[in-house]
């Protein structure tokens, strides 16, 4: 079981107000962008490519700087926190892991550890007892002793996860992680991820491109478009066929699970505008 995660105080994880970001002058990557993530939410951020997701939780994690706009986590001005605090109160998976030594998954997972040592600190017995529960959450703990290296896309992703996890945050940053992952091993990995927010009030934010694993497992998500957020609500209220028709730029079917009652989406190349509108006429 891991400790949990849930903590007296704000009930919005992450509040964003006027954010811009550019690259290069004149450009801008993100416009005018806001947005509020309550506590305990799974909170997707869809969009075509190089609508922002990556960069926006970026500047989340304290990666990018934003020029112009306010972030706050959990109620505490983001500017206010050094990188340390920062990296007690999130963790980030991203889209790749590269490490330059022949570390093992224990190794690994250890390292979401450092923000809680002091200089030179060495792990104790309860940082591995904790490392050991988020490989169990996560489904490695018979990895443990195996190079990172040796592992295939699914366990390998599952490692940083428990890593992320090891640093026992309270929002989770993931960016694409059904990425590179065949079917199976998405709905693993998410539901292992979805289970522990449940369980211990973990706050995740998501940068998705699957809509219909966006529809299974998270409560609200965010639309963005050339870096504007266009609209933020509830599965039923975002993920209509008008919205997403307008957000990525193709016909898109909507229609309903017979089974879990969820959304689904297909894309209707070839069929005729306004074939996707199915169930939803909105």
């Amino acid at each position: 079981m891991l400790l949990p995660v849930t903590r007296p105080g704000a009930k919005t994880a992450l509040r964003i107000g006027g954010l811009d970001f550019s690259y290069r002058p004149g450009e801008p990557v993100l416009a005018g962008v806001d947005l509020e993530v309550e506590a305990g939410q799974f909170f997707g951020l869809l969009g075509p490519n190089g609508a922002g997701k990556s960069t926006l939780l970026q500047i989340v994690a304290g990666a990018l700087a934003a020029p112009a706009g306010r972030l706050e986590l959990f109620g505490v001005d983001a500017a206010s926190l050094s990188r340390r605090q920062r990296a007690r109160l999130l963790a980030v998976v991203p889209q790749r892991f590269d490490l330059a030594f022949p570390f093992t998954v224990e190794q690994v997972v250890l390292l979401g550890r450092v923000p809680h040592h002091r200089l030179l600190q060495l792990d104790g017995s309860a940082d591995r007892q904790l490392a050991r529960r988020c490989m169990r959450a996560t489904g490695v703990e018979h990895l443990a002793g195996r190079l990172l290296s040796e592992l295939s896309g699914g366990e390998y992703k599952r490692v940083v996860v428990a890593k992320a996890l090891a640093q026992q945050p309270r929002l989770l940053l993931l960016d694409e992680p059904e990425a590179h992952l065949d079917i199976r091993h998405q709905v693993e990995l998410l539901g292992r991820i979805d289970e522990i927010r449940r369980s211990t009030g973990l706050t995740v934010l998501a940068a998705m491109h699957d809509l219909n694993l966006a529809a299974a497992y998270c409560q609200r998500v965010a639309l963005l478009k050339q870096g504007r957020l266009l609209r933020a609500g509830t599965i039923e209220q975002v993920m209509t066929w008008r919205h997403l028709s307008e957000t990525y730029d193709t016909d898109i079917y909507v229609g309903i699970n017979d089974v879990t009652g969820h959304r689904i989406f297909t894309p209707m190349a070839g069929a005729g505008q306004d074939a996707g509108r199915g169930m939803d006429p909105g």
